[in-house]
């Protein structure tokens, strides 16, 4: 693994090793065009939908370009059954240990997390922020939820975004169709049962074009 994933990315024993070499042959690839499929042995529990996980890290201040932000994005790996996820999940840092301005992305194979990519262009997402000492608990409870097809809302979750900032840290889930108020309200419902958040606690929902709006990427 190269130096640039070290802050996200944990090595276990050399036993490993041969996780490593799947996942760089991955970030090897991920500008020449699609990936091949992911293999599943008969001896895994496949999941519904196959999951890539990203990395990025920026500068304090504004995003001076869409260019600039899609080359700061680096895929650590891909899975599509649970083994495959708690081969990957079991070497990352847990967000509580990453350095601030640095985000996960977990986002469907296929849907980069961009703003911009066709199936998330009509969408938006549902931002929680979190006071420091949350992240972790409730950012592994959130992906367990989306792999376990918990929100019951068909195809329309893309991915969910943690993000790590100085004073706190923000949890996004990005759905296709941010006109279908039914769905993001089911999906607001159950974010937050899955984080075991009080009523009072923020949420916003925001429009992707509303983001686009911005200067700044959450």
């Amino acid at each position: 693994m190269s130096n640039k994933f070290e802050t996200a990315y944990r090595l276990k024993a050399t036993e490993d090793s041969g996780d490593e070499e799947s996942q760089s042959k991955d970030n090897q690839k991920v500008d020449k065009g699609p990936l091949p499929p992911i293999e599943i042995s008969p001896n895994e529990h496949k999941l519904q939908y196959a999951y890539a996980l990203w990395y990025s890290r920026r500068s304090p201040g504004k995003q001076t370009s869409i260019q600039s932000y899609d080359q700061n994005l680096k895929l650590i790996g891909r899975f599509a059954s649970v083994e495959q996820f708690w081969g990957l999940y079991s070497h990352l840092l847990r967000p509580s240990e990453l350095t601030t301005h640095t985000d996960f992305h977990l986002f469907k194979v296929g849907i980069k997390p961009m703003w911009e990519d066709e199936a998330n262009q009509k969408g938006g997402k549902w931002i929680v922020r979190l006071r420091k000492g949350l992240v972790s608990r409730c950012w592994e409870n959130l992906i367990l939820a989306m792999l376990g097809e918990q929100f019951m809302v068909g195809e329309e979750i893309c991915g969910a975004v943690v993000s790590i900032r100085f004073q706190e840290d923000i949890i996004c889930v990005w759905n296709k169709t941010a006109s279908d108020v039914a769905t993001t309200a089911r999906i607001r419902d159950t974010l937050r049962r899955v984080l075991h958040l009080p009523t009072s606690a923020s949420m916003e929902y925001k429009t992707h074009n509303e983001s686009l709006k911005n200067v700044h990427r959450l």
